[in-house]
């Protein structure tokens, strides 16, 4: 804060949130018994200053009622214009979302199927449950949770890296339907004469992420049977094809599962990076305890923000202090995982 300088009866100071550089901070720290007692002296020389101080920090409150009532808008806006934001509904879409399946095989890793009714004994988790398992993790990231921010990172990873190796196997099918029409053979994509239409009701991005992932194998089913049966890909090839393909889309599916399990848990819920702060009770730190057992410890980069799910319900933006301390727990984990290492290889 800059050095006070006197004006008239008051200090001023180039920081001041006054017109006239009235210090308020100045005058808070020069008047602090007077503000602490119980029963300021009002005999006290102070006094005149110490009821300034109380009318300053008075208009400050309703200013800053009043902006916010305004909703911080431009003082050349009329208050009911400026109060007219909080009126504005949230946004909803005309019409329902639609999502058209063609194939069979897609439409299962849509609906899933109960492991009692799975002919080898064992079920698939549908695209709809792992949507829902997304959205649980989505809601968990407003509460500032590490661990959902890790996982929806590497979900969409997963997610997309999925979708590129589809897009580069079909497209490889593609060019060889291409080739047979540049040789006189004219060939479509086959398609259902009844698809499915499936109306999406999905309150979360990651929703969206399973119906295009769900969309792109649905395509290349379709091109993978088309291959088949144009005779460019054997039976049990094209079966082989689409059974390595859903697989990996299933393993993905299965792999959310205990993320909602142990973090959904009454015990972890509440878990936020405030829990691994110096200072963080006994609560939070059998939280953090709780969800490195389970889990293992979060990659400093998503620890400390430097890299972000996709889509976040964090709204708050971190300061350049509280910044700089998560950057001082990520690096001492950091050391002291360094540390172990280096204990090891020394008694190796």
């Amino acid at each position: 804060m800059a050095i006070p300088r006197t004006t008239g009866w008051f200090p001023t100071s180039d920081d001041s949130p006054f017109d006239d550089k009235y210090d308020i901070a100045g005058e808070r720290d020069a008047l602090k018994d007077l503000i602490e007692a119980d029963e300021p002296d009002e005999k006290d020389l102070r006094w005149p200053r110490y009821v300034e101080l109380m009318d300053r920090e008075e208009k400050l409150r309703r200013d800053q009622t009043n902006r916010q009532q305004r909703q911080y808008a431009d003082p050349i806006v009329p208050d009911h214009e400026a109060r007219a934001l909080k009126q504005i509904g949230s946004l909803v879409a005309d019409e329902t979302d639609m999502m058209e399946i063609h194939t069979k095989e897609a439409y299962r890793l849509f609906i899933g199927r109960t492991r009692d009714e799975s002919p080898r004994g064992y079920g698939i988790t549908s695209g709809k449950k792992v949507a829902a398992v997304l959205r649980s993790i989505w809601n968990l990231s407003a509460n500032d949770n590490p661990y959902a921010d890790w996982i929806l990172v590497q979900v969409t990873d997963r997610i997309s890296e999925l979708r590129q190796q589809i897009e580069q196997a079909g497209n490889l099918f593609q060019a060889e339907l291409e080739k047979m029409q540049s040789r006189g053979l004219r060939v479509s994509v086959l398609k259902s004469r009844a698809p499915v239409e499936v109306e999406l009701g999905f309150r979360s991005p990651y929703g969206y992420m399973i119906v295009d992932l769900i969309l792109d194998y649905d395509w290349y089913a379709r091109v993978v049977k088309t291959m088949v049966q144009r005779d460019r890909l054997g039976d049990q090839e094209g079966k082989e094809d689409l059974y390595q393909m859903t697989k990996r889309i299933r393993a993905l599916f299965e792999s959310t599962l205990p993320y909602q399990k142990y973090l959904l848990r009454e015990e972890l819920r509440q878990l936020s990076r405030s829990d691994f702060l110096p200072g963080a009770n006994d609560d939070a730190r059998k939280r953090v305890e709780a969800a490195v057992g389970i889990f293992g410890e979060v990659p400093q980069a998503i620890f400390t923000g430097e890299v972000r799910p996709r889509h976040s319900r964090r709204r708050a933006d971190v300061s350049e202090a509280e910044m700089r301390l998560l950057m001082e727990v990520a690096q001492g984990k950091a050391d002291e995982d360094g540390s172990e290492l280096k204990q090891e290889n020394t008694l190796l």
